[in-house]
């Protein structure tokens, strides 16, 4: 039971299943890939067949950056993606997001086409990269903004390079 702060104000409930993630996402920030996989999996059980799209798409969006083979992290990246397609403004408000849910799709498009850049996949990498530029109007000019649009820029660069480069010989 939440108790009633000074002011006579409830206090906001606390999203166990949020925090339970936060902490797999600090595991993972720290380099312990391998604890914060097994805390996402475990997580994901929970949540995988529960109506909260934000908490799949949050959980799947951070499990990607934690997996070692990269068509596990596209494969990831893209739950992320299609769970992002059920969550409401006002859910992604109720959770703490400061913009509409329109500002997550920059850094999923960014994600899905660093995937397919690695996987040299690059015509899906460049369909992403331009879904995120286009995406990216929606960002605020803050530092989560920006670092998503550096982002975007310097794949931009990337993939120019990759695509620059001829494909070795086969044989």
């Amino acid at each position: 039971m939440a108790s009633t702060p000074p002011d006579g104000g409830a206090q906001p409930a606390v999203d166990e299943t949020m925090a339970r993630i936060g902490q797999a996402i600090a595991l993972g920030q720290q380099g312990r890939r391998a604890e914060a996989r097994a805390a996402f999996t475990e997580i994901w059980a929970e949540v995988y067949a529960g109506a909260d799209p934000l908490h799949r798409c949050t959980l799947a969006h951070h499990m990607a950056d934690v997996q070692d083979d990269p068509w596990e992290e596209l494969a990831w990246d893209l739950r992320a993606l299609a769970a992002a397609e059920s969550i409401t403004d006002e859910r992604a408000a109720a959770a703490g997001a400061t913009g509409p849910v329109a500002a997550f799709y920059p850094s999923l498009h960014l994600n899905l086409a660093e995937d397919h850049r690695k996987l040299g996949n690059l015509a899906d990498a460049r369909r992403h990269l331009e879904l995120g530029r286009q995406a990216a109007a929606v960002l605020d000019d803050d530092a989560y903004g920006s670092m998503v649009k550096g982002g975007l820029a310097a794949l931009a660069e990337r993939l120019s390079a990759a695509e620059a480069t001829p494909p070795a010989p086969s044989g």
